[in-house]
């Protein structure tokens, strides 16, 4: 029995956005420090929002109306989510840290700034974004392909908001390299599930 769209699209959203990086360490230094921190998260959502729903609403049209490009989304995507399962498995064999109570607190402007900079300024958001979920949102038909977009972007929220509101009582929690050693395990094991599907269906499909 296949997960629903909207739950793939919500678990796929949430594997890529919980990685640790330069987004996720901005909006947590700013929670900690209550420095803007409801305006930075808010922009990053806003930002998310937009390239999941480009990804899904544009690739995803384009994607649709040509099989072996909606091959070629699927066997990637596939390949990539193996790929980066395997770098969640690294990390978390090393383990990691976040020292964001490191950062000096920004004025707004230059909080708003920095958010916009470490949210649209990555190749990855892009990546992950627009090709990544746009592309495996092809593999859904009818209104499944946007279930799929709306659970990807609920991740986001959900996220971005428990980064934002909950970054001070989390930071002592994620400064212990177990506990992101827990979670790029939940990562890896989320991933390369959702990358068996794919594969899955690809192989029925052909």
């Amino acid at each position: 029995m296949y997960i629903s769209p909207y739950l793939q699209g919500l678990g796929m959203g949430a594997s890529l956005i919980m990685a640790i990086g330069a987004q996720n360490a901005f909006v947590l230094s700013q929670s900690i420090r209550r420095n803007h921190h409801m305006s930075v998260a808010a922009i990053c959502i806003v930002c998310d929002c937009l390239l999941i729903s480009i990804g899904v609403l544009g690739m995803g049209a384009v994607f649709t109306a040509n099989p072996l490009l909606r091959a070629i989304a699927t066997w990637g995507g596939a390949a990539f989510l193996l790929w980066f399962g395997f770098n969640a498995f690294r990390s978390a064999l090393r383990g990691g840290s976040l020292d964001a109570h490191e950062e000096r607190s920004l004025p707004l402007r230059a909080a708003v700034v920095s958010a916009l900079a470490v949210s649209l300024l990555n190749p990855h958001a892009y990546l992950d974004t627009v090709v990544l979920l746009g592309g495996i949102s092809t593999t859904f038909e009818g209104d499944g392909r946007y279930l799929f977009g709306a659970g990807a972007v609920t991740a986001s929220i959900l996220w971005f908001c428990t980064l934002s509101l909950g970054g001070r009582a989390m930071a002592p929690v994620f400064r212990n390299a177990s506990a992101w050693r827990v979670l790029d395990g939940l990562v890896c094991l989320m991933v390369w599930g959702i990358a068996a599907g794919l594969v899955r269906q690809a192989v029925l499909g052909s």
